[in-house]
């Protein structure tokens, strides 16, 4: 019997991305609303990708094949 290929989460390529160099990238949560009662230094923050802390990596690289 062949070996099948492991699916991709589509829930988990919507949310993260590989670099170029294998890093896997995500976009901030906490984005959607009640921005009044954010600063404009946060929500600036907020607008930035930012990289998934080593501890993860391995877990969502194994979602996104």
């Amino acid at each position: 019997m062949a070996k099948q290929k492991m699916k991709t989460k589509s829930a988990a390529t919507k949310r993260f991305r590989k670099t170029g160099t294998g890093k896997v990238r995500r976009n901030h949560g906490y984005t959607n609303h009640m921005f009044l009662a954010k600063s404009p230094k946060q929500k600036r923050k907020l607008r930035k990708a930012t990289l998934m802390h080593k501890s993860d990596v391995k877990r969502i690289k194994s979602l996104i094949g």
